[in-house]
């Protein structure tokens, strides 16, 4: 009887052993279904992501998990694995040194945006048309470039501007938000002001700006927006990384979030309203793909 107690012991132990190893790669693939994106609080990225996110949860089944990081540490999250993607890098130019920096720890797709603009921005009224002519009327400006976070491409290019045209002008640091409510109330009042400006951006759509002219081409030419994924992603889930090389908004797709989220609506709301209304489009992105390094 003691030997059959044994025995009946044993095959219990095996049984539950055999039924938690079953259950394992259950949780495991659980886990594994989460991403982690990092943006940054610029109104296009948090429009892209946004979309990204109900597209991934609502049509892949993933889990997403979006944190705001500062311009500079998202690429440190990105190389540590921090976080997964990063759906804001400006290139050729505006994100060069930091792609430089972590080149061999991130990787490239897309590019989920093309045309994009860097540069210095003031209203239509302001009766100047170059960076050539900001001196003549400091006065007017206040002496003041109203800028965004520190380390971002565009702020970066503009201390270049500054030593470039010799300009009299000190660049304040802020944000995205920041830098547009000063815009707007400046504009309220037609008062004269020079901003650290993108495109796309609701800004465009909302006032009547425009980029000066940048002779020596310190701002470069169009950009293009592209998404840099973790190695570990491309390894774990190829068809997200997938997914990202296929995304892919227009200007008018994109300011019509952007729109959406400017008049009141959370951001994960606007997105949702618009993969809703075009669907056929995000479930394309979804397709599998041949991902070229």
């Amino acid at each position: 009887m003691e030997r059959i107690r044994t025995v009946f012991a044993s095959l219990m132990i095996i049984t539950l052993l055999i039924t938690g190893m079953a259950l394992m790669p259950d949780e495991t693939q659980a886990q594994d279904k989460t991403i982690e994106l990092g943006y940054v609080n610029w109104a296009g990225t948090i429009a892209e992501t946004q979309v990204a996110k109900v597209v991934l949860e609502d049509i892949m089944d993933y889990n997403v998990e979006t944190t705001m990081v500062g311009a500079g540490p998202v690429y440190a999250a990105l190389a540590e694995g921090d976080i997964d993607a990063f759906m804001g890098v400006w290139l050729p130019l505006t994100h060069k040194d930091y792609v430089e920096r972590y080149k061999d720890e991130i990787i490239k797709t897309g590019p989920n945006y093309k045309g994009a603009k860097i540069g210095l921005v003031v209203p239509e009224y302001v009766d100047i048309d170059s960076v050539e002519e900001l001196n003549k009327h400091r006065a007017k400006f206040e002496g003041k470039i109203t800028g965004i976070e520190p380390g971002a491409g565009v702020m970066e290019a503009t201390h270049t501007a500054i030593k470039e045209y010799d300009l009299d002008f000190d660049l304040l640091t802020s944000s995205g938000p920041a830098m547009t409510g000063s815009l707007e109330s400046a504009i309220q009042n037609k008062e004269w002001i020079v901003v650290t400006g993108w495109k796309p951006h609701y800004k465009f759509a909302k006032f009547d700006l425009k980029f000066l002219e940048d002779p020596n081409n310190v701002y470069g030419s169009k950009e293009n927006v592209y998404t840099f994924h973790n190695p570990q992603l491309a390894q774990e889930h190829p068809e997200v990384v997938s997914f990202f090389h296929d995304f892919r908004m227009t200007t008018d797709e994109l300011a019509e979030v952007m729109a959406w989220i400017e008049d009141g609506m959370e951001a994960e709301k606007a997105a949702q309203k618009w993969v809703e209304e075009n669907k056929e489009k995000a479930k394309g992105w979804t397709n599998p793909v041949v991902v070229s390094e």
